[in-house]
């Protein structure tokens, strides 16, 4: 439906609270979030913009158990932190609720009451996997395995942080239990689910034809593969002891899936707001003339573009997202951005290392925003965007402005004169602005957005240096006050079109140029600066200069850079002494008898033939010669070794290994690997020399 709204529901990712935000967060979720909130409220629009710490996953309880105390204390301790983050940080939430409220607890249970009275949801008895060492059912981030999409060893029971795949526990390759690190075990448990498949004609309407236009390339492909891949009833309730108790009968023991508990979290958190501000938080939700819209990254696609909009549908009474323009990854110094590595910009330290400089990380992440694909921050970057473009372009001219004003006409607004053709273009110029940025920002293109934005600073440095006040005040009094005239319209534009993006710069700026309320009749919105004649009219008295950016030192960048440092030599020493550990510590394998052992049949090869498999790191499809024949294996060895380099290389095959299919290639047996005393991969190679292909080996 066309909508031209007044009225706007904005959604951010709600963070797990089992670690601090860190810069990937800000540049994949928040900081956009908070850009579009901050432009459509300078048009006064009536905006909602909602968040709060998820507080059900079971990250959390993982994160209890290592650091042996309780998931309310994991809780309790993150939220504390993310909170006061997001608000040093200018994030400008309208509510930061959590999903351990009681009107988070009464608003999930009540919505899953509602689809459960109304026979919404099929329970179903299935076997999940259950680690009987530590006696209990493994659900989502208790089990790892292998992606039966993109062969990620490390893949989640609920997720692949790799491919961005949804998955299930039992769709795991070779699971493990992430509490004893035991192979588990399939037990019988009862369940909820809420059977997608019903909803599939709905949502190949509403994505695939609807918003087949308007969404960006990443989430519609992402959608449409999962729509494509046929939808199957997804478990709604978890084996769990940490989270909103299932409300209905002969549920003991099982709590809501954390997926679908959490976003109803935006539903209970607009709740306690409209009860705060005295408004009707139906009107957020139920009302079809309010455009919603929700902010997250990659790895959240299918969560709020297919199971939350099937749960929406199958209440009947909500809205659906307008949009939902979801970013991809931010790299650090070119390594993915690790919380469990210790690898990220952690915001809480970077508001401590750098304080008052919200808005040059800011400006970097959005000017490295990863809109259309992954993107890196680096401190180099960070370095030459604030002292080449904030301090040299932006800072600069309002700063000329500034003192200038001052020194000419103590501070005061001065009367034009007559203006010149350069004059009325620089006006005109500036009438534009706000149109081309709002352009960019509806179309959630925010690097575009802000570069516009500077591109108006860029056009009062030129004007400056072209017209030459500090001259002509010498010979032409006249025209030098219609020079600084047009100037301070210019400054005053940025006041306004920067906020979004510049917030704290923004306000230092309107109080520099004291039009926060006296210059105009209530306070400058985004379309003045196109519809108003003037700004800031003559005789206005502004303040005083001040720097509103500072130069980033060598010195400052080079101890970020020494902790990342630290941290990668950490990282080495631990995976050191893990690895020697584990040689040291693993305990023998249960016994085997000699008729198991006969039957593995080893033999000599070549690898005749070796290329990368597309989109999986890990993985090389090779052609080995066994003797008996010429088979395809794949083998995970693509970061230890180049495709190039291994061919002709002799090899040890496990040549009658069942066939298993990873990534669509089926691989006919196994290349027999170890490590050295490095750790390093190596073949494990007989003496070969004048051996032929498919000699046996015993």
């Amino acid at each position: 439906m066309e909508q031209n709204p007044n009225r706007y529901t904005i959604t951010a990712a709600l963070p797990y609270t089992n670690g601090p935000v860190h810069i990937g967060h800000l540049a994949g979720v928040y900081v956009p979030a908070d850009i579009y909130a901050r432009f459509q409220r300078l048009q006064n629009k009536d905006v909602a913009f909602i968040c709060g710490s998820d507080e059900h996953g079971v990250p959390i309880t993982i994160k209890a158990k290592k650091e042996g105390i309780t998931p309310q204390q994991v809780v309790d301790k993150y939220h504390g932190i993310i909170k006061k983050s997001f608000e040093d940080f200018g994030i400008s939430f309208d509510n930061y609720s959590r999903t351990s409220a009681e009107i988070h607890h009464k608003t999930a249970s009540e919505f899953f009451k509602k689809l459960y009275d109304e026979g919404k949801f099929t329970e179903e008895v299935t076997e999940q996997l259950y680690d009987e060492e530590a006696n209990q059912f493994l659900a989502d981030r208790y089990i790892t395995g292998t992606c039966p999409k993109c062969g990620n060893e490390e893949a989640y029971g609920d997720q692949c942080e790799k491919c961005g795949s949804s998955l299930n526990a039992t769709d795991l390759i070779n699971p493990k239990s992430a509490i004893s690190g035991n192979v588990p075990v399939l037990k019988e448990t009862k369940h909820w689910f809420l059977p997608l498949n019903e909803y599939e004609d709905f949502l190949k309407q509403w994505i695939l034809v609807d918003h087949k236009k308007d969404w960006k390339t990443n989430v519609y492909g992402q959608c449409k593969s999962w729509i494509d891949d046929g939808l199957r009833p997804r478990a709604v309730t978890r084996d769990l002891d940490w989270g909103i108790p299932v409300p209905v009968e002969g549920a003991d023991g099982k709590v809501l899936y954390v997926w679908f508990d959490a976003p109803i979290g935006y539903i209970s958190s607009t709740k306690e707001w409209a009860e705060r501000e005295g408004k009707n938080w139906e009107d957020y939700w139920k009302d079809d003339k309010t455009k919603m819209l929700h902010f997250i990254g990659k790895d959240n696609i299918v969560f709020h573009c297919i199971i939350f909009p099937a749960m929406l549908k199958a209440e009947g009474s909500y809205i659906l997202p307008e949009n939902v323009p979801a970013n991809e990854f931010l790299n650090l110094e070119g390594n993915k951005i690790s919380t469990s590595k210790n690898w990220a910009v952690w915001l809480h330290e970077y508001l401590e290392d750098f304080p008052n400089q919200q808005d040059v990380l800011r400006y970097t992440l959005t000017a490295n925003a990863p809109e259309t694909k992954d993107n890196d921050f680096t401190w180099a970057d960070f370095q030459a965007r604030n002292n080449s473009e904030l301090v040299a372009i932006f800072g600069n001219f309002i700063n000329r402005v500034m003192v200038l004003t001052d020194k000419y006409y103590e501070g005061r607004v001065p009367e034009p004169a007559t203006f010149s053709e350069i004059d009325e273009q620089t006006l005109n110029e500036l009438k534009a602005y706000p149109a081309v940025i709002a352009s960019s920002l509806e179309r959630y293109r925010f690097r575009e957005a802000q570069a516009e934005m500077m591109n108006l600073a860029r056009l009062g440095n030129k004007y400056l240096a072209d017209e030459e006040p500090w001259k002509t005040i010498k010979t032409d009094a006249e025209r030098t006050k219609t020079v600084m005239y047009v100037a301070l319209q210019i400054a005053s534009a940025l006041a306004v079109l920067s906020e979004p993006f510049l917030p704290f710069t923004s306000e230092k700026l309107k109080n520099m140029l004291n039009v926060t309320l006296s210059a105009v009749q209530g306070p400058v919105k985004w379309n003045d600066v196109s519809t108003k004649s003037e700004l800031i009219k003559p005789g206005h008295k502004i303040g005083k200069a001040e720097l509103l950016f500072s130069k980033i030192e060598d010195d400052q960048v080079e101890a970020q850079l020494n902790k990342l440092k630290q941290t990668k030599m950490d990282n080495t020493k631990d995976k050191e002494e893990n690895t020697s550990e584990t040689v040291a510590l693993t305990p023998q394998k249960e016994t085997i008898q000699f008729d198991d052992f006969m039957k593995l049949d080893m033999r000599v090869g070549t690898i005749i033939e070796a290329e990368k498999m597309p989109k999986a790191d890990k993985l090389l499809i090779l052609k080995v010669d066994t003797g008996i024949d010429v088979r395809t294996i794949v083998s995970g060895i693509a970061q230890s070794f180049n495709a190039e380099d291994i061919i002709g290389k002799k090899v040890t095959v496990l040549v009658n290994l069942a066939p298993r299919a990873l990534r669509g290639v089926e691989s006919q047996g196994m290349i027999l690997m170890t490590e050295d005393a490095d750790g390093k991969l190596v073949f494990m190679n007989p003496d070969t020399s004048g051996v032929l292909n498919g000699a046996t080996i015993s």
